[in-house]
């Protein structure tokens, strides 16, 4: 026993230091390991009677294992054989419990952690003594509910047990800070561990890898990488490799990743069909096809075999990047190769089709996809109709609306939001008004974008009172405006010619930092059309100050703003500053000039200086 006194001593000692100036947590949850006990009986003193048949309790027991190896369904189905063991005289072993406490822990998809500590506890007012296994099965219940604090309180109170702590104990307490996103502790515990000569197991490194990658701590990660193996516990095996691997390419370290392939290949790790789909998803992702399929053919020459996942990622990225051609070639090649594409092959080809006009293929894609046993879900009809509204084909775009209905499915916010849209640019604002209420009816929160669509419509319907008072509504109902959506009421205001509540929302947006170019032509564009060239003029000073540098449209808007207020100095003079800046006079700014020279109200000085607008 004084070994395990010697070794109970240092562990503490270690365990109160092991967050350094964060330590509260573990002191603190050693500190109230008694607290956590509060009201369990000293079961050393408890006595039991033994007074009843034999015969009943090893049917129990019986059924109670094997119930256990074939797993609980449901809850109270557990709970009752708890109690009925409970009501045994004598009472059952505490690996009797701990057996129905496992299997408890491992119902799907949600374990009742909380039950489980709610029966242990009952347990222990029983005045059984709990061993180190239980303790250990309590202690995870905490940890995989976020109390990682208990955790330790458990491991406090094994070790004052006089149990031996093992790597069990230690990994349930790691997987809980890492759960909990105590990375920095997590990996402290795991360096102390080691230096009290535990050898943690793949398991405890993989948790730790998941949670350093999560963070996308890879710096970390590679950290931890080279202290498992100067340890030598274990040699790093291909899933470990391939998590850092994956999240390197999540964050565009597309050098690093490829080191540690080449670092694999060199190690004498054979590299999976998880690692090369990884790096072909971020190679495609930095618009490296060639490398992407110069990695494809390695995969090929090393007979792995692509899953339909490696080719969604293929066809998916493809699409997007608008090479939708080659993306219907991995589609040909892989029904080759006897894969089958799944819902997601045929939705991320179907949205390349309709993001490129080319819906007589989407459409018989459409028909491949149901012939084949796969049946289109929301996703493929939003690609569908969102294909469809961009066609101009209106009607075939809300049938298919209509038609998500009949199939038994619910069109989302993304489908309500893509048909609204296509209404108010049709200047269908009352049917798109319905449509509107409709979605809030059936529970589906307008988001922003809803929002721009319909306030748009309102704007070049000339609704602007509407369309203020639906800008409040928005604000009201929690969805917060963005850039497009202040910039779509200032241009309306303006239009309608109401320029001071559009300045006045434009002096909003400059206030909290969150304007840009397109504001400020917006506002130029509504002075000049009032004839307030010096407040134009007075805003395009402002634009640079603000550090939101004119572009072509500002210059143009304000040069014919001029032009039309036959001042034509002043918009000879932008013209000049608009060409040092390498901006060029757009076809009705140059049509202007061209006018003015015909007209013969100008004066003959206006005249010469038109001419050197062409000589500019």
């Amino acid at each position: 026993m004084r070994g395990e006194s010697k070794f109970a001593a240092a562990a503490l000692l270690s365990l109160s230091s092991i967050c350094g100036a964060e330590g509260n947590l573990v002191r603190t949850s050693v500190y109230n390991s008694h607290n956590f006990l509060l009201g369990f009986r000293n079961y050393s003193n408890c006595t039991t009677d033994f007074d009843v048949d034999d015969d009943d309790p090893r049917f129990l027991l019986r059924s109670m294992k094997q119930q256990c190896k074939l797993g609980f369904t449901k809850i109270e189905h557990a709970v009752s054989l708890f109690h009925d063991m409970k009501s045994l005289s004598p009472l059952p072993s505490i690996i009797d419990f701990s057996q129905l406490f496992t299997a408890m822990c491992k119902m799907k998809p949600h374990p009742p952690f909380s039950t489980v500590i709610s029966l242990y506890r009952q347990l222990l007012l029983s005045c059984l003594r709990p061993d180190h296994y239980s303790l250990t099965i309590l202690a995870n219940c905490y940890c995989r509910l976020g109390h990682v604090d208990f955790g330790f309180s458990i491991l406090a109170y094994i070790i004052k047990l006089g149990y031996q702590p093992d790597i069990v104990t230690f990994s349930t307490i790691i997987n809980g800070l890492v759960q909990s996103d105590h990375l920095d502790q997590a990996v402290q515990l795991l360096d102390k561990i080691v230096k009290l000569g535990f050898q943690p197991n793949l398991a405890v490194y993989g948790i730790m890898f998941k949670g350093l990658c999560r963070a996308s701590n890879n710096a970390g990660a590679l950290k931890l990488l080279r202290n498992m193996e100067s340890h030598g516990h274990y040699t790093p095996e291909v899933v470990i490799y391939s998590t850092i691997i994956d999240s390197l390419c999540k964050d565009k370290l597309l050098p690093q990743a490829l080191s540690l392939l080449a670092e694999m290949k060199t190690k004498g790790i054979q590299p999976d069909v998880v690692t090369y789909s990884t790096l072909i998803r971020g190679m495609c992702s930095l618009g490296q096809w060639k490398d992407a399929e110069k990695l494809l053919t390695e995969m090929l020459g090393n007979n792995i075999t692509p899953g339909v996942y490696t080719y969604n990622i293929l066809i998916d990225m493809y699409c997007k990047e608008g090479k939708v051609g080659e993306a219907r070639d991995i589609f040909q090649y892989m029904i080759k190769r006897g894969q089958v594409p799944n819902i997601i092959t045929y939705n991320a080809l179907i949205d390349g089709y309709c993001l490129h006009g080319q819906m007589d293929k989407a459409e018989r894609l459409l028909g491949l996809m149901t012939k084949d046993g796969c049946k289109p879900d929301v996703v493929t009809f939003n690609s569908l109709i969102n294909g469809f509204c961009k066609s101009k084909r209106l009607n075939k775009a809300i049938s298919l609306f209509q038609e998500m209905c009949l199939e038994g499915l619910s069109p989302d916010v993304v489908s309500y939001s893509t048909i609204i849209n296509a209404l108010c640019k049709d200047n269908q604002l009352l049917y798109a008004r319905q449509l509107f209420e409709e979605m809030k009816y059936h529970g589906l929160k307008p988001n922003v974008i809803t929002y721009n669509s319909f306030l748009h419509g309102l704007c070049k319907s000339a609704l602007i009172d509407e369309a203020v008072h639906f800008f409040k509504d928005m604000r009201n109902c929690e969805v917060l405006p963005n850039i497009i959506t202040c910039n779509t009421l200032i241009d309306g205001l303006c239009e309608a010619g109401r320029l001071g509540e559009a300045m006045d929302l434009f002096s909003f947006l400059v206030e909290k930092g969150i304007h840009d170019v397109y504001s400020y032509n917006i506002m130029i564009k509504g002075f000049c059309k009032k004839g307030l060239l010096t407040d134009a003029d007075e805003l395009l000073k402002k634009m640079e100050w603000n550090g939101c540098l004119p572009n072509e449209c500002t210059y143009n808007t304000i040069i014919k703003g001029y032009l039309y207020g036959k001042d034509v100095s002043r918009a000879l003079e932008l013209v000049r500053t608009m060409r040092s800046k390498n901006f060029a006079a757009d076809a009705h700014t140059t049509s202007l000039f061209v006018s003015l020279l015909s007209n013969h109200s100008l004066s003959v000085s206006d005249k010469a200086l038109l001419r050197i607008f062409f000589e500019i």
